[in-house]
């Protein structure tokens, strides 16, 4: 099957995440925050406006964690994009936690899964 119509343009693929349809292709959020992914950016406004291109561009999911950063990744989302398109689906990650030396650690206690949830 070809995803290339008779125009001559790209139809991206999509796929079903969870109940919504979305295309294939997302934007990975990981490479936002600092160097390490630890820290926030060093061009605050660039990491925005990558952002807002991605959604102008047809992105239609972001997948992102609370620990890239930590806590960076999420809050950039928020502030490019809220309120948020209707079609836009955000994914995330839960189970690890960053050290203050910008280390990766697990966080798999029932406690720390709930506060990844809620954060």
């Amino acid at each position: 099957m070809s995803n290339i119509q008779q125009s001559g343009t790209f139809a991206p693929a999509t796929f079903k995440l969870g109940s919504r349809t979305v295309k294939r292709l997302g934007y990975g959020a990981m490479q936002l925050a600092g160097p390490g992914v630890f820290g926030p950016p060093k061009d605050h406004d660039a990491a925005l406006a990558v952002l807002r291109e991605a959604i102008a561009q047809g992105i239609d999911h972001i997948d992102t964690s609370d620990f890239y950063g930590p806590h960076v990744t999420n809050r950039l989302i928020r502030e490019a994009l809220a309120p948020y398109p209707d079609d836009l689906v955000i994914v995330t990650k839960i189970g690890a936690r960053r050290g203050p030396d910008g280390s990766w650690l697990p966080a798999f206690s029932p406690e720390a899964l709930t506060q990844a949830v809620h954060d």
